[in-house]
């Protein structure tokens, strides 16, 4: 049998309620798929941090990399100031753990959760891979004067050859693997950026060429990828793109799948330790209200269980969850529903 160890961090606000509503549907797949998934809790978040004042111990890093997985409910806290918990939290563990590519599939269960006029289920299923170490998140630059009216603010795009290429390359490979309209379509903005996107553009035509002939080459700027996606979603496959592109994009998608409700995403790193959390914020005033919508973190789940590779499992919990969303769930939206946070855990994990 099978056995998986998976850090869960519950984190703020709702965060702990949708995982636990992820994790009984985890146990749930777990149970009739034959494996066995180990948990161990850690209370990284804004409690601790107003508590400690520390955000991760120095150790923490070190001990999450054992894990093949990290299954994250949100972070951020309304007594913390923005910033101190979303840089020393998420992205210090993307950055450390080299989760070097952040995976969004975007895709529609039911055509009642689009607010796009017309479009159905087989309209909005793609996927955008998003450089997630790189870019103006890298943290490069400064300030000078700070306060005085000759205040100056620098922040670099930092694109490294290396970092583009493996990004490109898990592009690619996840276009041929998904078998679908076999595009991958870069997102940039070659006509202003002109340094950072030439390496972009370079690199993704060099690769295309010489080692992923199957797979066609696509490229939008960033601007007429936001128009297309609320005019032709269906035109696109898999996505590829740099770090604040990826951000701003995926939060669109989530709105043309339905919402944060649904909406998951995986901090990948192929070869050490991957992350995965619903996309949503942790939503503090519905906090303790069993209202939240627990759905994108039991997709998130879905995606974790793929990852390891239980995919009969994963396919399971996403046939389950289409299943409630399209015969039971009156809204996506939190205290909408129709159901509570935890009917909902336990209808997709009945299902199962």
């Amino acid at each position: 049998m099978n056995s998986y160890n998976i850090a869960v961090i519950g984190g703020d606000g709702t965060g702990p309620e949708v995982v636990r509503e992820a994790v009984k549907v985890l146990d749930a797949s777990a149970a009739r798929f034959g494996f066995k998934l180990n948990y161990v809790p850690y209370d990284f978040g804004g409690e601790r941090y107003l508590r400690t004042h520390e955000v991760l111990p120095e150790s923490a890093v070190e001990e999450l990399r054992k894990f093949p997985v990290i299954l994250l409910g949100a972070i951020g806290h309304p007594d913390v100031k923005p910033g101190i918990l979303e840089k020393g939290i998420l992205l210090r563990l993307r950055f450390e753990l080299e989760q070097y590519i952040n995976l969004r599939p975007v895709k529609l269960y039911d055509e009642r959760f689009c607010p796009l006029k017309d479009k159905r289920p087989e309209h909005v299923d793609f996927v955008v891979v998003r450089e997630n170490n790189e870019g103006l998140y890298a943290g490069a630059g400064g300030t000078l004067f700070k306060g005085t009216s000759n205040e100056v603010a620098v922040q670099e795009s930092i694109n490294t050859r290396r970092g583009v290429e493996r990004c490109l390359r898990y592009a690619f490979e996840y276009t041929r693997q998904r078998a679908r309209a076999k595009k991958l379509t870069l997102c940039g903005k070659t006509n202003v950026l002109t340094f950072a996107f030439d390496l972009w553009e370079r690199a993704f035509h060099e690769i295309g060429q010489k080692d992923y002939s199957d797979v066609q080459r696509d490229y939008a700027h960033v601007d007429a990828t936001t128009m297309w996606f609320v005019k032709n979603p269906e035109w696109f496959d898999v996505i590829v793109t740099d770090n604040m592109f990826g951000d701003i994009i995926t939060d669109l998608g989530a709105m043309i799948q339905g919402g944060m409700g649904i909406a998951a995403g995986g901090n990948i790193n192929p070869q050490g330790t991957s992350m995965f959390e619903p996309i949503g914020g942790s939503a503090p005033k519905y906090t303790g209200k069993g209202v939240i919508n627990p759905l994108a973190a039991i997709c998130a789940g879905q995606m974790l269980l793929d990852y390891l590779g239980e995919k009969p499992a994963a396919q399971a919990v996403e046939s389950a969850v289409i299943k409630l969303v399209r015969e039971k769930i009156q809204s996506l939206a939190a205290g909408r529903m129709g159901f509570s946070t935890s009917e909902i855990g336990d209808m997709v994990a009945a299902a199962i």
